[in-house]
Order: structure tokens, then sequence, then C-alpha cells
């Protein structure tokens, strides 16, 4: 089991949130449907996954998408994945 804690921010404060938990044990091959996801669920566009993204998410158990990472404009300032541990 785990749990990513998403949050959407704008003008540095949390503007949506939601927990993301999966009963599956945890695999970066399957991490853009987690992200996909989590941005149905929040009602966002979904980044471009990058292998930049996977590698911070695995080193820092965290990762932040800025407005450059998506392909639509969003009205936000980031989105931040957050690995519960």
């Amino acid at each position: 089991m785990f749990r990513i804690w998403a949050k959407v921010f704008s003008d540095d404060h949390i503007v949506k949130q939601f927990t993301y938990t999966r009963e599956e044990k945890f695999t970066y091959s399957n991490f853009f449907r987690y992200l996909a996801d989590i941005c149905d669920e929040l009602d966002i566009p979904t980044p471009v996954l990058l292998k930049t993204h996977i590698m911070n998410y695995a080193k820092f158990n965290h990762v932040v998408f800025r407005p450059r990472d998506f392909v639509e404009t969003p009205a936000f300032e980031k989105l931040v994945l957050e690995n519960i541990l």
C-alpha cells in the first residue's frame, strides 16, 4: 500500500488537495497512471511526465510540477506530489 499527498498551490496557498491511496505495491512504471488519476480527481490538466520528475520523486519523496510542465496553461502556480511514508 502507498499514499501520495497531492497539493495544488496558488499564491503560495493550498487551494486543492487530495490523498491518493492504492492497495497495490508502488511501481515507477505506473507513475503516469497514478499522476493521471490524481489530476482527474483534482479536476486539473495532467502534466507532461519526464524522467527528471520520476527521479526527483524517487530521491526526495516529492515532485513539483510547474506551469511549464503542462501542455495547457493551468490556473495555478504548482502541483506538488509528496510520498506519505
